[in-house]
């Protein structure tokens, strides 16, 4: 009989990326996690010695522990997380059965440094079209889900950068941007260690949109002309990147799941 308190790795890997994931929270302890430090897409560190203490931050939400086997830790976790009144679950075999399915892990050492709410926070131009819409999308689904937008005058990038502690990204001269013909959201994808077949088929469409390179691929037409839509529609970039949100979570679906699906207007039957 299925476990009804566990999450097997094909399971989750079909939830992770998408808008309504399970909140992911990775429990082991020190050792095995500096001995393979990447960690399950969007998931953050919590001390399982602690849970008493945190696990009110997850009320109202759907959660799954992972520990180094999805053993002891992860179970018990997920078990106090029940009694509190939380969906919680453990994932199956925890990260060693993950690590072992080439499911998508992100390299930590890249995560930037946290504030003190554990947000990441970062800066770039204001009124974004496609880069700066594709990356916040890309860190808010498989990097850090509270991750902090600042967007500010291109000229003010660098010092707000300095003055708020923010990461600058899609500028001149930073880390995060463009590096040759390949744009901000490619370095992402690169730098976290997150390429998958899905992943980078969107990396190409967004690169096509947003180097104006429409040739490289046939949806890159059609979704500049939603991005350039969208920063028509609204005055406000956070609004405008909250409705950039649902386009790339669709076009991700396609990406992921539809590619070979087609669509035509049935003819019914020929008249008489």
């Amino acid at each position: 009989m299925p476990s009804t308190t566990e999450i097997t790795v094909q399971q989750l890997s079909r939830l992770v990326g998408l808008p309504d994931a399970p909140v992911l929270i990775d429990v082991r302890i020190d050792e095995d996690y500096q001995a393979d430090p990447r960690l399950l897409p969007a998931s953050c560190r919590r001390n399982f010695r602690t849970v008493a203490n945190w696990a009110g931050e997850f009320t109202g939400s759907r959660v799954v522990i992972i520990c180094q086997k999805g053993q002891k830790l992860s179970q018990g976790v997920a078990a106090w997380l029940r009694h509190e009144g939380i969906e919680a679950e453990s994932l199956e075999g925890g990260f060693e059965a993950w690590a072992a399915a080439k499911a998508p892990l992100v390299m930590a050492g890249a995560i930037p440094p946290r504030d003190d709410k554990g947000r990441t926070v970062w800066v770039t131009r204001a009124r974004p079209k496609v880069d700066r819409i594709a990356c916040p999308w890309l860190i808010r689904r498989f990097v850090d889900p509270e991750a902090v937008f600042l967007f500010v005058d291109a000229a003010e990038v660098p010092a707000v950068a300095d003055r708020f502690s923010a990461v600058p990204f899609d500028i001149d001269n930073v880390f995060w941007s463009h590096r040759g013909e390949r744009c901000t959201f490619d370095t992402m994808i690169e730098e976290f260690g997150l390429a998958s077949e899905a992943l980078d088929r969107l990396a190409l469409i967004v690169r096509a949109a947003d180097t104006a390179r429409l040739d490289l691929v046939p949806q890159a037409a059609g979704f500049l002309a939603a991005s350039l839509g969208l920063s028509r529609m609204f005055r406000d970039d956070l609004e405008q990147l909250e409705a950039g949100m649902l386009l790339y979570d669709a076009f991700f679906r396609w990406c992921r799941d539809a590619t070979e699906e087609t669509h035509n207007w049935p003819s019914g039957s020929k008249p008489s």
